[in-house]
């Protein structure tokens, strides 16, 4: 058992067969590893409830089940109270799972079926269903779910609360909300990203001690990224740089009435360490530029001074963050158009994405590499791929490799448990809280990405720095509370490193 969490998360068909086969290997018996894990589940239940006596466990049909039942029986031979539920008829149990109902009963246990009890209880254990579920839950499975729900009772989970899908997160008709899930063999890429994270409460792993030549003999496509490889990712200086070994950067946006949008950009590029940084914006923004960040610089452009003008602006730049406040007028489209032609390395989000899924085109320079990053949010996701936010919410990691597909580069799908997507690997980054749902956290990741991107970062290594940096700092700024965090509550941490912003 461990607090930490490995790095290498998996698809639920990596962690049926590649658990067979390392236990194969390793001579362990598959009903060895269902007692282990539910071992597991009984010493967390014994650490984190310890006063606790009445206990309901809600059974399956499949291993998950078994699980279940295991921890009955375990908690039987405690002298607890222990009520156990299927959802399923009991005869129709087969395999291990069989074993582990045949073992309870002999310990003195019974199996209730029927309406799911409503009696006060200490402590739930859902077992209901386990990774393989893939079709919404329904029935008495369905109602189940929501009285577990409804219940005043913590809620332990075994392996993955019933109701997820265990490689997209999605919610398949309803989903048990635990308190706690443990989880076993590996990690399922599923419970880190969108809607799990609702339901998943406190992960605690458990490798059944086979976890370690799990993850050392089975690849994975998807990585856990943590603040040990965060850290690995600094952009680092020596003691004699200078303000011109951290690039020119150019951040373009904040239309009319939107300043605020690119300042914020600004700012942070600056903050997370840029070298020189200057906004191409309205002319109506620039005194508010100047009281609230002397540092930045300001560039004007208007349409009758021609695109020599605009290129030569264009031209002063290592790196452009195009996007935040940008707008969809006609300056916008010329500005937007421009930008793309400069075949400069570019982070773009917000009206630039819009602008971009109007006039799709994919990313890809004469020598066949990708010069951009691409930050969307669910919604701008959803227009780059002219679906519903509830189609990209019910399968985030499809979702940005469709992005890829259609625009390449390299894209940062946001929201809970944000995923950077290179082309090849999948990042989720395990940091971030609720707090980030508010106004300019998005400007602020724009400028902080580009910035790195500024200082000799490749578009990889920058867009998964900048997503974790931006995202453990919301968490030290929400310490005090997340409520009310404002997007420049982070700019004062973005300097630091992660060493320096231990939570």
């Amino acid at each position: 058992m461990t607090a930490s969490l490995p790095h290498s998360l998996y698809r639920s068909d990596q962690v049926r067969d590649g658990e067979r086969k390392i236990a194969s290997d390793l001579g362990e018996k598959m009903y060895d590893l269902m007692t282990h894990a539910g071992f597991a589940v009984f010493n967390v239940l014994c650490q984190r409830w310890p006063e606790a006596d009445k206990i309901l466990i809600c059974c399956g049909c499949g291993n998950n089940g078994g699980d279940g039942y295991v921890v009955g029986r375990l908690a039987l031979e405690a002298g607890l109270n222990v009520t156990l539920w299927s959802a399923c008829d009991p005869l129709k149990i087969t395999g291990d799972a069989l074993l582990a109902q045949q073992a309870f009963v002999k310990q003195g246990g019974t199996i209730l079926t029927g309406d799911l009890p409503d009696e006060p209880r200490d402590l739930i254990i859902d077992a209901l269903f386990g990774t393989g579920l893939s079709r919404d839950v329904s029935g008495c499975y369905r109602d189940a779910i929501t009285s577990i729900n409804a219940s005043s009772s913590p809620i332990l989970a075994v392996d993955i609360p019933s109701g997820l899908h265990a490689d997209t997160g999605g919610v398949l008709g309803g989903a048990v909300s635990a308190d706690i899930t443990v989880t076993f063999v590996a990690l399922k890429q599923g419970l880190f990203t969108g809607k799990a994270v609702d339901h998943c409460g406190e992960l605690i792993f458990d490798g059944l001690d086979i976890g370690q030549a799990f993850e050392a003999h089975i690849p994975s496509s998807v990585t856990l990224l943590c603040s040990e490889q965060a850290r690995q990712l600094e952009p680092t200086r020596c003691q004699s740089a200078h303000k011109g070994h951290f690039g020119r950067l150019l951040c373009i946006g904040g239309e009319k009435g939107t300043g605020g949008a690119i300042i914020l950009c600004g700012q942070a590029a600056l903050r997370t360490g840029a070298g020189l940084v200057a906004l191409l914006t309205d002319e109506t923004n620039v005194t508010a530029i100047l009281a609230r960040q002397p540092e930045l610089m300001t560039r004007q452009w208007e349409e009758k001074r021609g695109s020599k003008a605009l290129n030569e602006i264009l031209a002063w730049a290592d790196v452009i963050a195009l996007g935040p406040g940008l707008g969809q007028s006609a300056w916008s489209k010329r500005v937007f158009d421009a930008a793309l032609e400069s075949c400069k390395p570019m982070v773009i989000d917000a009206d630039g994405l819009t602008l971009l899924s109007r006039d799709p085109c994919r990313n890809q320079r004469q020598n066949q590499q990708n010069n951009w990053i691409l930050t969307p949010h669910p919604g701008e996701a959803a227009t780059l791929l002219n679906l519903s936010v509830e189609e990209i919410e019910r399968d985030r990691f499809s979702a940005v490799k469709e992005i890829h597909n259609r625009y390449g580069g390299v894209v940062v799908l946001k929201g809970a448990g944000t995923i950077v997507y290179d082309g090849v690997h999948s990042f989720v980054i395990h940091a971030g809280n609720p707090g980030m749902a508010s106004g300019g956290m998005g400007d602020v990741l724009t400028g902080v990405i580009a910035s790195c991107l500024a200082q000799s970062q490749s578009l990889e290594d920058a867009a998964r720095f900048g997503a974790f940096l931006h995202s453990y700092a919301a968490d030290i700024a929400a310490q005090p509370g997340s409520r009310g965090l404002l997007a420049s509550d982070l700019l004062p941490l973005l300097g630091n490193n992660i060493e320096q912003m231990q939570i």
